[in-house]
C-alpha cells in the first residue's frame, strides 16, 4: 500500500518515510503543501498524513480541497499545537485523525492501521458502464482482465463523462467541470487527457469506448 507524508521538517520526513517502509508501505514524501496536494490528486493513496504547518498551502486546506473534489482518501493530521480548537479545526476539514508531535512511531503505525480497517470496511462505490467498471474509491477501472489505476485528472475526467453516458460533452464543458473555471489553458489539455485515458480505457483487443464526435466533443458509449 502507498501513503502520502507531507511533512516539511527533513527529519521527521525521513524518519517516517524509513519507518512506514519497513512496515511494509510503499511512501512518497512531499515537503511543501502545493505539492503534497499535487501528488494527492495524481495518486491513489491508502493514507495522507499531513503536516498542518507547511510552506505554501498548510495542512487544512489540502484537507478540505481534497474533501471539496470528493476525494475521502484517509487523513491523519500531525501538529505542534495541541489545543482542542486545533484539533477541532482539523476534524472539521475532514481530516479523519490527529496527532500531536511529539509522538511515538508505534502509536503513529496503529493509527494508520485502524484508518485502513476503518477504509476497507466500508462499501465500494462502483459504477458499471457496459463492461466497464468504474471503481470511485479507488480510482481505479476494470474491463474484463484488464484494471488500471488513473490519476486524479485521468478519473475526474472519466467520472464526468460517466455521470453522461452517450452523452455528448463538449471540450469546453469537460475544461470547465475537471480543471475548473480558473484554469487558464486551452482545450488542447483535454485532448491531451483523453489520449491518456483511451490508453488505459481501451487497451490493445478492448473496444472503444471513448468516442470522439468531431466538432462537438466526446461522449463515453453507453
Amino acid at each position: 500500500m502507498r501513503i502520502l507524508v507531507v511533512e516539511d521538517e527533513p527529519n521527521v520526513a525521513s524518519a517516517l518515510e524509513a519507518g512506514l517502509s519497513a512496515e511494509g508501505f510503499d511512501v512518497d514524501i512531499a515537503q511543501d503543501g502545493d505539492t503534497g496536494l499535487w501528488l494527492a490528486r495524481e495518486h491513489d493513496y491508502a493514507v495522507l498524513v499531513l503536516d498542518i504547518m507547511l510552506p505554501g498551502r498548510n495542512g487544512y486546506q489540502i484537507c478540505a480541497t481534497l474533501r471539496e473534489e470528493g476525494d475521502h482518501t484517509p487523513i491523519l493530521m500531525l501538529t505542534a499545537k495541541d489545543g482542542d480548537y486545533d484539533q477541532a479545526e482539523g476534524l472539521d476539514t475532514g481530516a479523519d485523525d490527529y496527532l500531536t508531535k511529539p509522538f511515538s512511531f508505534v502509536v503513529l503505525a496503529a493509527r494508520i492501521r485502524a484508518l485502513l480497517r476503518r477504509g476497507r470496511s466500508t462499501p465500494r462505490d462502483v459504477q458499471v458502464i457496459g463492461d466497464l467498471e468504474i471503481d470511485r474509491d479507488r480510482r481505479r477501472i476494470r474491463r474484463g482482465d484488464h484494471e488500471a489505476e488513473l490519476t486524479h485528472r485521468e478519473f475526474a475526467l472519466l467520472e464526468t463523462l460517466a455521470s453522461n453516458p452517450g452523452r455528448v460533452l463538449s471540450k469546453d464543458h469537460l475544461l470547465d467541470q475537471v480543471w475548473g473555471p480558473d484554469f487558464d489553458g486551452g482545450t488542447n489539455v483535454v485532448e491531451v487527457y483523453v489520449g491518456y485515458l483511451r490508453r488505459k480505457v481501451q487497451p490493445d483487443g478492448f473496444s472503444p469506448r471513448i468516442e470522439t464526435v468531431h466538432g462537438h466533443g466526446y461522449r463515453l458509449a453507453p
